[in-house]
């Protein structure tokens, strides 16, 4: 609902945030929502509105005022403030308020806000916090402000950044301090700067791009506050941010119109851009040199910090003086790209001639690393976004191995590299068009000999890419954030498919995998539950795969472990997948609530073949038993693993020797056998 000109949300949380007892009740007088403060004083709950009738409210909350008054606080369209009356409290106190109404339009829909301004709360909230309240009032009328929680999650928020984001309250309250920024390397790294100062008790103040709702970037000047909040005993942040976006718009058009960084001379990223795209028309052949300074901001806070200016000057010097008659641009603080023909060995030689001839600060040698990538035109890649985003992953390979060398990547990993591009642009159709299948692939309890239950699996088939299986759908959608809308959709379907085979007498479990990165929306079990709700499928017949990365980190994270419990005690089951695949902790095995362990097809496929692994395996079974956990083992394919899991007390056995993943209606027919 709507507030002052449609411009403030009136919901529960900003009835709660009032120091006085509140309701809203409609045109007709009928309570639609209740402030917690209200529910107290009245003894009524947000469940009871619908006793709290006009005439319920008349004939006892507000007696004292005379029918006229009351039909004028439900038709005047101003608001009014009315003179100490007295009310009862559900304890038949007598008490004594003032009443401030505001009318308010929501959707063409009349409403009226009511506040009882009890005396002794007035006192208080002046005596206590008028200061505190003039300064909020006064960031509020002219600033964004954000509250976050220690984990980085969204309290509260008010108007002007709602405003400014897009957001509502349902949708953003809940939502980490990181979804409100771009998702790309800066951002990150600006972000995380951010929270460390933030979690180390520092304010930070500086120029930050954000996006909203729907996408679109926008710039702030951001104040950063670490705070603690006395009442909730716990440590809060308080964003404080001004809308820069016209001024930050002004300069990255003049930043466009020149096309150089200004510090080094060289041409900027627009500018390569189109540099790029020109040569590519002319179909000139060259290698796209990437080239990024490692460690940078460590080695700016190693050295005082006037180095950062001299350095960038320098390295740009040996840049132009080794690759003469190159085209060279700087991309951002630390990056730089170098467009040359010449041949792969002279490139590396760089780290060489970096080393003949170093940059100096204050007489000492600065001990520069330089990771780089080389992807070559057209050999390698064919547009501008395809050599960055190769290079991008160059460096990151260069990286994971140390750092400090100049590296061009294989053709099969180019290949895969175009292949996992395309896999990106055609999920989100598949995704649109509901182009994912699921097939189910059957789990049998080795006491009763029957189909217990069956693991969900995501299959595509695109009419372009061919077939994409899940090892290699899986990580790129959890790295492109598409894996949430492949839960969804996993999700819903298992519940449909649980429920029909219930219907039709078919006691199945079916199990679903599930991303920590799902879980790191707070809101995922509330969604897992709504789907349940949606689709009437029972709790009890729906099963969460998770990995040991899943369960470590779920084991840092009280919010995730939190959901799991949540979900436990509404009849849903956790299956600990991959075992001993994973970390060497046992530690999340006392805390989260796993039902099940399930052993890796890695170790059963070995099964036959080692000695070492058969009583690996059996170790593993005896450990589940010990914690009084079922044990499953994946990835059988003959009876002789079968027999010998078995022996070992293996509870389930899944893999080819019992199905192949298949269709529901294949499912029904091996049970009907």
């Amino acid at each position: 609902m709507s507030h002052m000109h449609k411009s403030f949300t009136i919901d529960e949380n900003y009835l709660n945030s009032l120091p006085f007892p509140s309701i809203v009740i409609n045109q007709d007088g009928q309570v639609i929502i209740l402030g917690k403060l209200a529910e107290q004083l009245f003894g009524f709950s947000a469940t009871d509105t619908k006793e709290l009738t006009a005439s319920f409210i008349h004939e006892n909350l507000l007696r004292q005022l005379s029918p006229e008054t009351f039909k004028t606080i439900l038709q005047n369209d101003d608001s009014m403030y009315i003179d100490p009356i007295q009310m009862n409290s559900y304890t038949n106190e007598k008490i004594t308020t003032e009443l401030l109404t505001k009318p308010f339009t929501e959707q063409g829909e009349r409403f009226i806000l009511i506040v009882f301004m009890l005396p002794e709360l007035m006192i208080n909230s002046v005596s206590n916090s008028s200061t505190l309240v003039d300064l909020k009032q006064g960031l509020d009328s002219t600033f964004m402000t954000i509250t976050l929680d220690h984990d980085g999650f969204i309290l509260e928020c008010n108007a002007e950044f709602l405003k400014t984001s897009q957001w509502t309250p349902k949708r953003v309250i809940g939502k980490t301090f990181w979804q409100l920024f771009p998702n790309n390397e800066v951002s990150e790294k600006i972000t995380n700067t951010i929270w460390r100062n933030l979690n180390n008790g520092n304010t930070w103040q500086g120029e930050v791009e954000k996006i909203t709702k729907t996408g679109q970037s926008y710039w702030v000047l951001l104040t950063a506050i670490p705070t603690f909040n006395l009442e909730a005993n716990e440590q809060q942040f308080i964003l404080i941010e001004k809308d820069i976006t016209k001024s930050k718009t002004i300069q990255h058009q003049l930043e466009k119109i020149a096309y150089i960084d200004t510090e080094t001379g060289l041409m900027n990223a627009h500018r390569l851009e189109k540099e790029i795209s020109s040569m590519i028309e002319e179909e000139r052949n060259f290698s796209f040199v990437y080239l990024s300074i490692d460690k940078f901001y460590t080695l700016k806070e190693l050295h005082d910090h006037h180095i950062d200016q001299g350095l960038i000057v320098e390295f740009t010097n040996r840049i132009k003086m080794y690759f003469q008659d190159s085209t060279m641009a700087r991309i951002n603080e630390n990056d730089f790209v170098v467009i040359t023909p010449l041949s792969e060995w002279f490139i590396q030689g760089f780290l060489s001639y970096l080393q003949h001839h170093p940059i100096y600060n204050s007489n000492v040698a600065v001990p520069i690393s330089i990771s780089g990538g080389i992807t070559r035109y057209p050999e390698d890649q064919a547009t501008f976004s395809q050599l960055m985003k190769a290079s991008i992953a160059t460096i990151t390979t260069v990286r994971q191995a140390g750092g400090g060398k100049i590296v061009s990547l294989s053709k099969a990993t180019h290949k895969a590299l175009n292949r996992k591009a395309l896999i990106e642009k055609r999920l989100l159709q598949a995704l649109d068009q509901k182009n994912l299948k699921v097939l189910y692939q059957p789990q049998i309890d080795v006491y009763s000999g029957k189909i217990t239950a069956v693991e969900a699996l995501v299959r595509w088939e695109d009419e372009v890419i061919g077939v994409v299986s899940p090892d290699e759908l899986i990580p790129i959608a959890e790295e492109t954030g598409l894996i949430n809308n492949i839960g969804s959709f996993m999700l819903e379907k298992a519940c449909e498919q649980a429920l029909i085979w219930k219907k039709a007498g078919l006691d199945l479990k079916v199990s679903i995998n599930s991303s920590v990165r799902e879980f790191r929306d707070k809101n995922m079990a509330q969604s897992i539950l709504e789907m349940l709700a949606k689709t009437g499928c029972p709790a009890s017949l729906i099963q969460i795969e998770i990995t040991e990365k899943f369960a470590l980190e779920a084991e840092a994270a009280t919010f995730i472990t939190q959901q799991m419990h949540k979900l436990e005690n509404e009849g849903i089951s956790f299956v600990l997948d991959d075992f001993g695949t994973g970390y060497g902790s046992f530690r999340y095995m006392q805390i989260l609530p796993i039902d099940t362990l399930k052993i890796d097809k890695a170790f059963t496929s070995a099964l036959l073949k080692s000695e070492k692994t058969q009583k690996l395996i059996n170790g593993m079974i005896q450990l589940g038993k010990s914690m009084e956990l079922r044990v499953v083992a994946e990835g059988v394919e003959t009876a002789e693993q079968a027999d010998l899991l078995i022996t070992y007390g293996c509870d389930v056995i899944q893999g080819y020797h019992i199905s192949k993943p298949i269709t529901s209606e294949e499912v029904e027919a091996l049970l009907v056998k």
